[in-house]
């Protein structure tokens, strides 16, 4: 499986230690990862992911911050889909939630900034596309006798078919160094395995993405706040669920000799790093900041 790697230098000049600041940030947004689907269910999409080193600031300028939350898994033999991750978003940069995976009743997979991965046997739904730049289409499900259900997409790469009693892989996702440690963001979730043997179906993972359930046996929820998607389920009963895709994260940084922004609003306040010479806002729940 292929992976994706960002990272780099800020562009533009700060103006430094004025008490304002002038000049560029670098951003990573992540949307929240979909969920999967259940009964042959596809693996949820990973949420879209933007970065760029060139989102431009200007004092007193007070910027919204939003981060999705991940979409709810399809429980057990539900007639209702799983849902879509939500929509992260700082000031006028927007990354779109991840879509469904599709599953039990013939509940189709949605397209998002990852789409979900279609159903397997028995109709070999077609997984949901991504949004350009942001992330990839989900695994189209391949009619076999004993088939698992494809995964979902990723924002490295596309989600894998499923085959013969085993659930495909979520795309991957990408490694970004903006905190200063590499961390893998918006990796698509595994699509169900087998129903006919637990035994012969291998785990779908996307990067951060969550892994898929077997036969009887519940999907895993992605990591919070990695924006992956949530893994699909094999045959099940009703009391067996899919796992739920990972909030959203907003982050962003820029040299440590500038000024810090003026301040922070709303119920959530970032978390600060100092990491080689940057300063370092993390929010892991929605706000704003004003520089």
């Amino acid at each position: 499986m292929s992976q994706s790697y960002i990272g780099g230098v800020i562009s533009g000049t700060m103006t430094p230690l004025t008490g304002q600041v002038t000049g560029f940030v670098e951003y990573l947004v992540v949307a929240g990862g979909g969920g999967g689907g259940s009964y042959l269910g596809g693996g949820g999409g990973a949420g879209g992911l933007l970065s760029s080193t060139g989102y431009s600031i200007t004092p007193g300028s007070l910027i919204t911050v939003t981060v999705g939350a991940g979409g709810s898994g399809q429980a057990g033999q539900s007639t209702t889909a799983s849902t879509n991750g939500g929509n992260s978003v700082f000031g006028s940069v927007t990354a779109i939630g991840g879509g469904n995976g599709g599953g039990y009743s013939g509940t189709t997979a949605s397209s998002g900034g990852s789409g979900g991965g279609g159903r397997g046997d028995p109709s070999g739904a077609s997984g949901g596309a991504g949004t350009s730049g942001q992330g990839f289409a989900g695994g189209n499900g391949v009619v076999l006798t004993g088939s698992g259900s494809p995964g979902g997409g990723g924002s490295g790469s596309v989600g894998l078919p499923n085959s013969a009693g085993i659930g495909g892989s979520g795309g991957a996702g990408t490694c970004s160094s903006i905190t200063g440690s590499r961390v893998f963001y918006a990796g698509g979730g595994g699509g169900g395995a087998s129903y006919s043997s637990g035994s012969n179906a291998s785990a779908g993972l996307g990067s951060a993405g969550g892994s898929n359930g077997t036969y009887d046996v519940s999907s895993s929820n992605a990591l919070a706040n990695s924006g992956s998607g949530s893994g699909g389920t094999g045959i099940n009963s009703a009391s067996v669920s899919s796992g739920n895709g990972g909030s959203g994260i907003v982050i962003i940084r820029y040299p440590a000799n500038c000024a810090p922004p003026a301040s922070f609003g709303g119920s959530n306040v970032p978390q600060v790093l100092y990491n080689n010479g940057y300063q370092i806002y993390v929010w892991t729940g929605s706000g704003t900041v004003t520089f």
